[in-house]
């Protein structure tokens, strides 16, 4: 079933947050949306938004041996996928020290392997139509960082870099590659979605209590507007120049350029150093 009055996006996650305002965004634009979702209850609550263009599907983005297999049957079902939306994901939040290693193997395994995962079951369709955009939604935590949040940061700048290197690697076949990334929003991430780890090392209680303490008396306050994020999307989609990386909000935009400010004063501190290893 071809939709031929717009394009046809892959979302993960429309349940709520960011996938449920560009799901949204997408769908009053009069696009095609197919959302995953972790339950039947989800998918029922999705697809009533707007019958006959918002298509669940029940899919775990770390379920890595269903993602292909889905995947193929949602483009027999609705025809190729113009635009791939790796959304689905999540915070953690802890001290490196603090935190299980399993706690990591998650994080990765949602926020880096199930996104790949997915590019890797949409992108053959692409490549051989000579046409896609696939975006990640990383964040701004995936250029700079804040104690506390070392397995998430990790995790985004990973899907940063895997971005920027799959745009290199996919311009000659006419498929996009944006890595989308939001400062903070109103969505959940900082609430109910968040994975904390128990805190067990008093050394830590100076610098770290009073972080996350304010990340909770923020959530639901923060700047950004998810539904703007989500028309944000959409004119990324039209553009013809799309860029490699985009960031959301001005918080993301001040706190990235001061970090790039830091960085070359670092490089420039230390570039006798960094050169004296060259064969002379």
């Amino acid at each position: 079933m071809e939709n031929t009055n717009g394009k046809t996006f892959i979302i993960t996650g429309v349940s709520s947050g960011f996938g449920r305002a560009f799901a949204q965004g997408a769908l009053d634009a009069g696009h095609t949306v197919i959302g995953t979702v972790r339950n039947g209850d989800a998918l029922k609550e999705f697809e009533a938004i707007k019958p006959r263009s918002a298509h669940g599907v029940v899919l775990d983005v770390t379920a890595f041996d269903r993602i292909g297999p889905v995947v193929e049957e949602v483009m027999r079902t609705y025809g190729p996928i113009d635009v791939l939306v790796n959304n689905a994901g999540y915070g953690h939040e802890g001290t490196l020290e603090e935190s299980p290693l399993e706690e990591m193997r998650r994080q990765f395994d949602v926020n880096v392997f199930g996104a790949v995962a997915m590019i890797k079951a949409v992108l053959p369709s692409m490549r051989k139509r000579r046409a896609g955009h696939i975006i990640n939604i990383t964040s701004m935590g995936g250029f700079i960082t804040m104690p506390g949040i070392a397995y998430y940061c990790g995790s985004k700048f990973a899907l940063e870099g895997i971005s920027e290197t799959l745009a290199k690697e996919v311009k000659d076949f006419n498929v996009r590659v944006t890595a989308v990334a939001p400062g903070s929003f109103r969505t959940d991430w900082a609430g109910r979605s968040m994975v904390r780890t128990e805190r067990s090392i008093a050394d830590y209680d100076a610098l770290f209590d009073p972080i996350r303490a304010a990340r909770e008396a923020k959530s639901g306050k923060q700047l950004g507007d998810p539904a703007k994020a989500g028309q944000a999307l959409l004119s990324l989609i039209e553009a013809h120049d799309a860029p490699a990386h985009l960031l959301l909000g001005s918080d993301a935009i001040s706190l990235v350029k001061t970090k790039l400010v830091a960085l070359n004063e670092e490089i420039d501190k230390w570039e006798h150093l960094s050169r004296s290893t060259d064969f002379s």
